[in-house]
């Protein structure tokens, strides 16, 4: 219970901190009981008086002098400690137990609301990042609820390929993985990925995360497998699905291709880059006559200089590219440079002449210059392998940034250099097989070397031998790794399954530009990868993955795949799961009418690219789930900034593919999550934030304490996501202080409405003190935000607004004055009443704003309102909820502040015009100037508290002193000067001088003719003396009353209508109460 102290004590202070142990049944006052204890009291007040009495609160009365116990203090089990390890796991049981998100997602009256899950990876445990995600997402699909939508949310989880594949052979014993067939590591490999889901699944809901957790989407479960083998297969019948052979990337650690999705690029890595002569074999005619005579002058020796990054690549190279509109010259090399080198005649880009030379320590003279497409039509020998190859124009990818001007062509080890080779009919060569190592067609001399290794060195010696080898050096560049294995890949030509992106990408353009993007540089990072990507590799060679459901022929090993195999084999998976692949003998998986090709055919070995399976969720979860309550295309798509590349990417090409459009109306991004330094985390490094011990600790709790699940969701609330994103214990500490101030101010508010019932003591709008309109109209303006906020997915802007508002306007302002109202006035006082009014309207208003980022904070506020207020605050919401069983039987207000809705601002409370708005916006100057001289009081030890002081106040400006005397002369206990600035009494004077004259202290202050124009304040003794129980001085007190000579004007009517005796003052009657 929650009785606060004295009545000038801060918000938060004397606050109890015992733990409340049964909250989940609803607020538990004391209250409930008082009236068969104390049948006699007449009003609420007189029990609180009695309770603080029968509970001996020491703190009641300390300080507070002989008629503490007469004060009307906060009552509220509401505490200030959250006990967030406890509470929050007993509120995520309630919820679960009253059944609140399910009764949302079904019963609410709204639209549906489909925020699609990206599946995360089943593999370890859950690191902050994925925090951030649930999150955010957590926070969005809440306030849908909160605003009437019916928002369910499915979460799903990535269980297919190569991670799960290798954490199953490396948990093994040798000998086990030696004997494990395709069977047993797809058994062995279901098994982790369920295992992995169960143990994520709980970390998520302990985030606080509502979700369909009972019924999530797995990609390996087989109506989902069924449903992304229609999807292949709609796409292979509009034509969209192709096999060839081209280059790919290619893992040889994993031997398997890869797609652009499963790279990165790490900084630091560096290659051997080396330049190398190709020594002309014929001219071409086109080639300007004195460039023929010298080179076909007796003696001279010349070459096509190349550079590149991959030397193992040499051996299949069939051409040199030029760019045809580059300037080219024929080059004679001297000096020591050059001795040894086979050819002294080069032909180089005439704009890298100069940086050549110097790079070869070799001057090079400048014979003749030519456009490169002169040169088409020449030939050079390969200077390892016994061909002749022509020189061919390529594209303007060849360029004089860097090499020569010239580009070493290998059509199987290059896209570009493919794209050449299918424009002049070169073949697809590439010696390197699934291991990464030369095959015979590279030369006895390579075969078998690693080309990544050994055989790139073997490779440079042949060319120096050779003589052909111009310069050799170390290259930093970006250069492409696999992104699991952590190892670099290659570029090799195999036989691969493509989805042919450019038969549908005009399409994919016009769908990106029909989706909004959030932030908007997501649309272009989009495009332009949409725009720039190549067709898309879309089959593997692992085991653990969706069959691509095609058959062979033995002899020929051309494909047979139909309209009619396809819907055979889909229908098995959607009954057996994709094992049937590989259970079910071939004659089973064709259909009836191709049964007898059996003997003859051979069953494709290939599984999907994991992010075709994933790219096809929109099909096996919002598609297929529509009757279940979701909608497609989905309102929105929520991950990581990669995921332009990634699944935003794969769900785009295959929906826009297989249906002509977008799978979802707006895609939000969010950036990555560092360290308090701006780091990347790392576990050697020893930075890692894991959010099971922000929620529930570390092993040194002083380091890492138990801060609860929402506090790890405000964090996530108070940063822009936009960008990357930091966190540590420093952050943490001051996100907990926030959220112990939101928390602290909950409370106040809570106790402040314990003998509040808004039925019967509702103030009207129209009767409440200037003062109560104006913080009505500053808490529309907040939830206006608030919403605005929400709607376009600004949670800092949330954050930020409550928070100020809570700090400023509320606590520091308002609060803080209405204590006198709240405290000293009588209990049933019309000020006080229209004081809880605002109060109530207030929390309504900030458990709204606050549900969805701290909702298990939120619910416990909720739970401890008294159940009058609860069932006001029901009433009112904005939801319109549906459920019939949204209140409780005893006609309470709805269980959950959830159930309750959106709390919605009266329209009259934004009905002040903009003069008072403007005077109610200057007064904080009025009040600082008021500090300022209280402080140079204090600081001469002329005076003590406010309370001992008597304020002459003058303002310059006409309107704002017009403004000011009306408040002040209110009457009603509310907006008078004195009461706002908390003092004992304050007079309007007429000017400066009169306002300083016999002061204390003194100050006149600047605040602008747009606030209150020059402010002077004078400080003086307050006369009369202290009143016992208010504190704030009178001329009346002692002249009141014999029996209570310590007591003012105010507080003795309430003293003696609550029947109050003195100690040793006659009857005793209080300590017989």
């Amino acid at each position: 219970m929650y009785l606060s102290g004295t009545p000038r004590t801060s918000l938060h202070r004397r606050a109890s901190d015992s733990q409340s142990t049964s909250m989940l049944a609803g607020n538990r006052l004391l209250l409930r009981q008082a009236p068969a204890l104390l049948p006699a009291m007449r009003s609420r007040s007189q029990l609180v008086v009695a309770m603080a009495k029968k509970q001996g609160k020491k703190e009641a009365g300390a300080g507070g002098g002989p008629y503490s116990a007469t004060v009307t203090t906060p009552v509220t089990e509401f505490n200030l400690r959250a006990n967030s390890v406890v509470r929050e796991p007993q509120i995520q049981a309630f919820w679960e137990q009253q059944q609140v998100y399910e009764r949302l997602a079904a019963g609410n009256p709204g639209a549906p609301f489909t925020l699609h899950d990206g599946p995360p990876y089943a593999n370890g445990d859950l690191h902050i990042g994925h925090a951030l995600n649930k999150v955010l997402k957590d926070i969005i699909n809440r306030y849908q609820l909160l605003r009437g939508r019916k928002a369910r949310f499915v979460p799903g989880w990535d269980t297919h390929g190569l991670p799960i594949e290798l954490k199953v052979l490396q948990g093994l014993p040798a000998a086990e993985r030696a004997s494990l067939d395709t069977l047993g590591l797809r058994a062995a490999a279901k098994d982790y990925a369920l295992a992995t889901i169960d143990a994520q699944r709980e970390q998520f809901k302990r985030y606080g995360v509502w979700a369909d957790w009972a019924a999530p989407y797995i990609t390996l479960q087989p109506e989902y497998e069924a449903a992304q083998l229609r999807v292949f297969g709609k796409m292979f019948l509009n034509g969209h699905i192709y096999r060839g052979k081209k280059p790919v990337h290619w893992s040889p650690s994993s031997r398997t291709a890869l797609a652009e999705a499963e790279l990165e690029y790490p900084e630091g890595h560096t290659s051997t880059s080396i330049y190398v002569a190709m020594p002309i074999t014929s001219l071409s005619p086109n080639l300007p006559s004195e460039v023929q005579s010298v080179l076909g002058a007796p003696g001279v020796r010349a070459a096509f200089a190349v550079w590149t990054t991959t030397p193992w690549t040499i051996p299949a190279n069939l051409a040199v590219a030029v760019n045809a509109d580059l300037d080219y010259c024929l080059v004679r090399a001297e000096g020591e440079g050059a001795a040894g080198w086979h050819s002294d005649h080069l032909v180089v880009a005439e704009a890298l002449v100069n940086s050549l030379a110097e790079k070869f320590s070799a001057p090079l003279q400048v014979l003749a210059s030519f456009k490169g497409s002169c040169l088409e039509g020449c030939h050079y020998s390969h200077p390892l392998c016994e061909r002749v190859s022509p020189l061919v124009l390529g594209g303007d990818y060849i360029t004089t940034d860097s090499g020569t001007g010239l580009v070493h062509t290998a059509p199987g080890h290059g896209q570009e250099d493919y794209q050449v080779g299918l424009k002049y009919g070169l073949p697809l060569l590439s010696p390197v097989d699934d291991a990464g190592c030369f095959t015979d067609e590279a030369g006895p001399a390579f075969a078998g070397l690693a080309v990544q290794g050994e055989g790139n060195t073997a490779v440079v010696d042949a060319l120096a031998a050779a003589g052909v080898l111009l310069k050799q050096e170390q290259y930093a560049h970006k250069y492409p790794y696999d992104w699991r294995t952590k190892k670099p890949t290659i570029f090799r030509a195999t036989s691969q399954w493509f989805a042919s992106v450019e038969g549908f990408r005009s399409q994919a353009l016009e769908a990106i530009r029909g989706v909004s993007w959030v932030p908007g540089v997501g649309q272009n990072r989009i495009t332009a990868m949409t725009e720039g990507r190549n067709d898309w590799c879309i089959s593997r060679q692992r085991k653990w993955g969706v069959p691509i459901p095609v058959f062979y022929d033995t002899q020929s090993g051309e494909p047979l795949l139909t309209d009619e195999t396809l819907e055979h084999v889909t229908a098995l998976v959607a009954q057996h799961g994709s094992d049937v692949w590989w259970t079910a003998p071939i004659e089973q998986l064709l259909p009836p009418g191709l049964a007898h090709l059996g003997p003859t055919l051979s069953k494709g070995e290939d599984t999907m690219d994991v992010w075709f399976d994933s790219g096809s969720s929109w099909a096996g979860v919002v598609q297929a789930r529509q009757q279940q309550g979701l909608r497609f295309p989905a309102d929105l798509y929520l991950e990581g900034s990669d995921q332009h590349r990634g699944w935003f990417q794969s769900s785009l090409l295959t929906s826009v593919a297989a249906t002509g459009s977008a799978p979802y109306k707006q895609v939000l991004t969010h950036g990555f999550v560092l360290d308090e330094r701006g780091n990347k985390m790392s576990k050697s490094l020893g930075n890692v934030v894991d959010p099971r011990s922000v929620i529930s600790g570390g092993k040194d709790e002083r380091k890492e304490p138990a801060y609860g699940a929402d506090v790890l969701r405000l964090w996530v609330a108070s940063v822009d996501y936009s960008t990357d994103v930091m966190i540590g214990g420093g952050i943490l500490k001051q996100v907990s202080e926030a959220y112990r101030k939101l928390r602290g101010t909950l409370r106040f508010l809570l106790g402040n409405l314990a003998d509040y019932d808004p039925a019967q003591h509702t103030v009207p709008y129209e009767a409440l003190p200037a003062v109560d309109r104006w913080l009505l109209a500053q808490h529309a303006a907040l939830m206006a935000e608030v919403a605005e906020a929400y709607d376009t997915y600004q949670f800092r802007r949330v954050f930020q607004a409550v928070l100020n508002f809570v700090s400023g306007d509320l606590s520091s302002f308002y609060l803080d004055a209405a204590k006198d109202r709240l405290y000293i006035q009588d209990a049933a006082s019309s000020s006080r009443r229209a004081c809880q009014t605002v109060q109530a309207a207030v929390l309504q208003g900030l458990l709204s704003s606050i549900a969805p980022l701290v909702p298990h904070m939120a619910e416990d506020a909720w739970l401890n309102l008294p159940q009058p207020s609860r069932a006001a605050a029901s009433s009112s919401s904005s939801n319109g909820s549906s459920d019939s069983s949204s209140s409780s039987s005893s006609g309470g207000g709805a269980e959950s502040v959830f159930l309750a809705g959106w709390a919605t601002p009266q329209q009259q409370w934004g009905s002040l015009s903009q003069q008072e708005l403007a005077c109610w916006a200057a007064l904080p100057a009025v009040r600082e100037a008021f500090t300022k001289t209280m402080e140079a009081a204090r600081a001469d030890k002329a005076i003590g508290s406010t309370q001992e002081a008597a304020v002459a106040l003058h303002v310059s400006e006409p309107r704002m002193a017009a403004w000011l005397a009306g408040l002040n002369a209110a009457g009603n206990a509310a907006d008078e000067l004195r009461c706002l600035l908390i003092t004992s009494e304050v007079t309007l004077v007429g000017s400066a001088e009169e306002a300083a004259a016999g002061a204390l202290a003194s100050a006149s202050v600047d605040t602008g003719a747009d606030a209150a124009g020059v402010v002077t304040v004078g400080v003086r003794r307050a006369a009369g003396s202290k009143c016992a129980r208010c504190w704030m001085y009178s001329t009346q007190v002692g002249q009141l009353s014999s029996e209570h000579p310590e007591l003012c004007e105010r507080c003795l009517p309430v003293v003696e209508g609550l029947g109050f005796k003195l100690p040793g003052a006659g009857a005793k009657v209080a300590a017989a109460v």
